[in-house]
């Protein structure tokens, strides 16, 4: 029942406890706010699996069925058969329909926080990385010209067909992320050029190789376009680590270094918003 959304999970099984990590010290499987949903005969969600989940699911239908405890600490250490080395505290709720309604907003929060990105193009590489993307925690879009080109995509993959893709880089919410992959190297410079232009953007790549980067950054310099603008291009995307050019690999590596480069700001964002003594 894991793969449910939560509505239907609710829905199904009313009766059902919520686990939630309260406090998380040190190295943990998952941080404080992380929660999962244990059924008699299901469950929606994980706290990061382990030895540490199966106590507290046991612990969840001992609440079902009149027992259990409403708070449990536990070190995940060798005595669990963990090597973690942290510790959580866990709180145990039975669902009611207020706290149902809490969870949804919550998840509904956290789609609408997730970082665009606006995938230009859909050839091969633009399928594979859509598809990588999905599961992420990601809102992705795919722009095209073609619209056989928009087929087979994810369902979750907003998609938009028009004519002059680069107009579509002014939509990109600020602190999103461009990635250029079309069929035509032209309109790929066009794409990057307006990309680049805004410095809100997170993330502006494109696919090709260093061949490719010293032609665009002739191009860029003949259009009144300088260095600075150029030093915030990826490309080649996925670094150069690992020489694949097959396009499932290529999405793999894109979609690592997409959660790097976002994980970076959010810390950053974290640091700035910890007042200093």
């Amino acid at each position: 029942m894991r793969d449910l959304s939560l509505t239907a999970f609710t829905t199904t099984h009313s009766k059902s406890i919520l686990v939630e990590i309260t406090r998380a010290k040190g190295s943990t499987p998952r941080e404080a706010g992380t929660f999962m949903l244990v059924a008699t005969k299901a469950i929606w969600g994980t706290i990061g699996g382990g030895q540490f989940e199966y106590m507290a699911i046991d612990n969840a239908r001992a609440m079902l069925s009149g027992g259990g405890e409403a708070v449990m600490d536990i070190p995940l250490g060798p005595e669990i058969g963990q090597c973690c080395g942290g510790h959580t505290r866990l709180a145990f709720r039975p669902l009611t329909p207020e706290l149902a309604e809490m969870l949804e907003r919550r998840l509904r929060d956290e789609e609408d926080d997730r970082p665009a990105v606006t995938l230009f193009g859909s050839g091969h590489v633009g399928q594979a990385l859509a598809r990588a993307l999905a599961p992420l925690p990601f809102s992705v879009s795919v722009v095209e010209t073609r619209a056989e080109a928009l087929e087979d995509l994810p369902a979750e993959t907003e998609k938009h067909l028009t004519a002059m893709p680069e107009a579509f880089v002014e939509k990109i919410p600020a602190g999103g992320a461009a990635i250029i992959l079309t069929h035509d190297h032209a309109l790929d410079f066009l794409i990057a050029q307006r990309a680049l232009a805004r410095a809100d953007l997170t993330y502006v790549g494109m696919i090709g190789s260093r061949t490719k980067r010293a032609t665009f950054a002739n191009w860029l310099k003949r259009e009144g376009g300088g260095d600075e603008l150029l030093s915030r291009l990826v490309l080649p995307i996925g670094g150069t680590a690992v020489r694949d050019k097959r396009p499932n690999v290529i999405a793999a590596l894109v979609a690592a270094e997409l959660l790097e480069i976002y994980a970076a700001r959010q810390a950053q964002t974290s640091k700035r918003q910890i007042p200093t003594a």
